[in-house]
């Protein structure tokens, strides 16, 4: 059956391993008229690797989304229907989408969730830090400034902080962690899924020499206060 016409499908894509995918995401990708891909070239090699035909894929990311948000309107006004994905993980969520939701839900038109991946998700669930109540941050700013601005702001933060952290900048914001929070428990989990996965269980004070040289993407879990 194909999918439902005029309607924005926001799709999850593996965040490492390609066999991450459920059966409903592949169907979508693979019979939507249109994909919005973060990174084209991801896309179609995941829809190969299942054996999947690719419909047209147009890039779709931070740089050129508010421009493509009007055309992509038109698309699905004409009934056409859209899969939104981004290059891991759930779109949206510190990846592109957020303007081209908003826009489709404030003309009105539908938007549906194809769930699957996500990176905060994962790492929460295997951190061993209480998962009851969290909050995700996303990544935290780049400048020194911004950023310990931001980690005050969550010194009182009761609920585990689940953030996204680059590669590099890394270990001087564990360390900026340590100075502002205090010496935590904390999870890191660095290439999620994929072949070198690795996971640190231990304190912030012993997190910034184990980072230290490592490469990848990271998913840092901390803590809260009390």
């Amino acid at each position: 059956m194909k999918p439902a016409e005029g309607v924005l499908f926001v799709v999850a894509t593996p965040i490492g391993n390609l066999e991450d995918i459920t059966l409903r995401a592949l169907r979508v990708l693979g019979e939507a008229d249109v994909i919005l891909a973060e990174d084209t070239r991801r896309i179609r090699k995941l829809l190969s690797a299942h054996g999947i035909p690719s419909p047209p894929v147009w890039s779709f990311f931070e740089g050129n989304e508010e421009r493509k948000v009007p055309a992509v309107l038109e698309l699905l006004r004409e009934g056409k229907g859209v899969a939104l994905a981004s290059d891991a993980g759930t779109p949206t969520l510190s990846d592109p989408g957020f303007r081209l939701v908003r826009a489709a839900r404030e003309a009105g038109l539908p938007v549906v969730p194809v769930p699957g991946p996500s990176a905060a998700v994962a790492a929460l669930s295997v951190s061993g830090l209480p998962t009851d109540r969290f909050v995700f941050e996303g990544f935290l700013p780049r400048t020194r400034g911004k950023r310990r601005k931001r980690l005050e702001a969550l010194v009182d933060e009761s609920r585990t902080v689940v953030l996204f952290a680059s590669v590099h900048r890394i270990e001087k914001e564990l360390q900026e962690m340590l100075e502002v929070l205090g010496d935590r428990k904390v999870f890191i989990a660095r290439e999620m899924t994929k072949v070198h996965e690795e996971h640190f269980y231990g304190r912030l004070s012993e997190a910034v020499s184990w980072v230290s040289g490592k490469k990848g993407e990271f998913v840092v879990v901390l803590h809260g206060a009390g």
